[in-house]
């Protein structure tokens, strides 16, 4: 029996991502296999869209999404529809009802179902809805199929706490529940023995984890034992929250080799009356006096925001406090977007909803003022010697411009030119930075070093193994695994939630 393809379309933040993956991976343990690359929409045998619903268009992306795949699915009866994430935690039973074409509906708790469902589906030919309300099984316990060979996320809380009056995530994801620290550098001593070189720590406030177990620092503490695995090299964590953000968390940044002077730290807003509309629980001078500190001891971090513009009641004031804030932050780059109303928020019913004129024209102002700001901070980068971490496919021109690219440390983009010798991604090459942009630097001269790593190795393993001949798909409950490894960091911050 032939088996059966399926495509997995993700919207939304890092959790999404990191969720994408397990889907992935739970297909594939039940027998599915990836449809190839440049399949035309909706010659998959199964399509999932793991749903964001941040952004007020999400529900209008989805439905229209759907509606181009319901005459594709008319026309090939076997086909399947299943819709996850966020949108189908928060909508539920109206998926169908709006798309009766969907299969299998589910939310952000029961993942590790979506298998079992379709095959459900299949037999009693009718639409699965089937959404948890708590969490039925971490996700890094599920198996994974993840997007690179060198680089992967690792899951160390789900859920928050906080209770910000934009953001409906804590509906949708519940409580913040911790994983035991002895599970997380489990995972990510399994992924380096695999030829991880980078991990990057996730949740969806990842500072505050600790607090399920009483323990105030155990995140400083997680950082420090990441820096006592061998030939893990890079360590990150996103996304943190300011209130959360305590010194001796600074002092494990700056003092544990492995991990990068990189931090990015979601503002939202600059005005303290935003700030408590929001129900954000710190001041813009509590904000600016954490910058202060990482600064202090990591003086060439990195540091990065998410920017919320236009929020109910907020004056031109308010906006200049945020204004102020950018500029005295010096980000290296900020995540900028403009309110959008979402139902079942306090912020949704709020008075004083600013016209959408004034909102556009504000964040316009906050574009320009911060891609001068990422400009000049790139030009103090001219001159820098930096290791480079390959990627794979960041830079859209490197073919034409016989260029490669990676990350830097502090995770700032670098082309630079191909060394004459092999180099593949997850290797690291040092280069010396020539040019700046607002967005990414250039190294135009002869690289100065090229080290062959054990994440490139596994990259080129991945890519030279033949694909196994896949079995058909299995009936029944797929099988679940032990600890599975993780994604891919993606280039931007997550939902702006944080």
């Amino acid at each position: 029996m032939s088996a059966k393809t399926y495509e997995v379309r993700t919207y939304g933040c890092q959790m999404n991502v990191h969720d994408s993956e397990r889907l992935s991976g739970l297909l594939e343990e039940a027998g599915y296999v990836r449809a190839p690359e440049g399949t035309a929409e909706g010659d998959a045998d199964v399509v999932v869209f793991n749903t964001c619903a941040v952004r007020e268009n999400a529900d209008n992306k989805l439905y229209g999404n759907l509606g181009r795949l319901a005459p594709m699915k008319t026309k090939r009866p076997g086909m399947q529809i299943a819709v996850g994430g966020c949108l189908a935690q928060k909508d539920r039973d109206t998926i169908v009802k709006r798309a009766p074409w969907v299969d299998v509906v589910f939310g952000t708790h029961n993942i590790g179902k979506l298998p079992v469902l379709l095959e459900r589906a299949r037999v009693q030919e009718d639409a699965q809805v089937e959404i948890a309300e708590s969490l039925e099984a971490f996700p890094s316990t599920l198996p994974t199929r993840r997007e690179s060979a060198y680089a992967a996320w690792v899951s160390i809380s789900v859920g928050c706490n906080n209770t910000c009056t934009f953001c409906i995530v804590p509906a949708l994801r519940g409580k913040e529940k911790d994983r035991r620290p002895g599970d997380i550098l489990a995972e990510v001593e399994a992924l380096v023995a695999e030829g991880v070189s980078e991990i990057t720590l996730l949740g969806q406030n990842v500072n505050a984890y600790g607090s399920d177990m009483g323990d105030r620092e155990a995140f400083s503490k997680l950082l420090r034992a990441c820096g006592q695995i061998e030939g893990l090299e890079r360590v990150r964590f996103t996304s943190p929250h300011p209130r959360d953000f305590t010194d001796d968390v600074i002092a494990a940044m700056a003092e544990t080799p492995n991990v990068m002077h990189q931090l990015h730290m979601p503002l939202q807003s600059g005005s303290d009356t935003v700030l408590k509309a929001m129900r954000r629980s710190y001041r813009q001078e509590r904000f600016l006096g954490i910058i202060e500190k990482v600064r202090a001891a990591m003086p060439d971090a990195a540091i990065s925001t998410d920017i919320i513009v236009g929020f109910p009641g907020e004056t031109e004031e308010d906006f200049e406090q945020t204004m102020h804030v950018v500029r005295e932050a010096r980000f290296a780059n900020a995540f900028t977007f403009q309110y959008s109303k979402r139902p079942g928020t306090p912020a949704a019913t709020m008075d004083g909803q600013i016209p959408k004129e004034v909102v556009q024209a504000r964040y316009e102002r906050l574009v320009a003022l911060q891609e001068e700001i990422s400009w000049e901070e790139n030009k103090k980068q001219v001159g820098r010697v930096l290791e480079v971490m390959v990627a794979e496919g960041e830079g859209r021109k490197d073919d034409a411009t016989r260029r490669l690219s990676g990350r830097a440390p502090d995770n700032r983009l670098v082309h630079f030119t191909k060394p004459d010798e092999d180099v593949r991604p997850g290797d690291v090459v040092t280069v010396e930075i020539t040019y700046a942009a607002p967005h990414h630097l250039l190294a135009e001269g002869a690289a100065k070093a090229v080290r062959r790593t054990a994440a490139g190795d596994a990259w080129e393993k991945r890519n030279a193994a033949p694909a196994e001949k896949p079995q058909g798909v299995m009936l029944g409950i797929p099988r679940i695994g032990a600890p599975a490894p993780t994604p891919a960091p993606a280039a931007g911050p997550g939902c702006g939630c944080d």
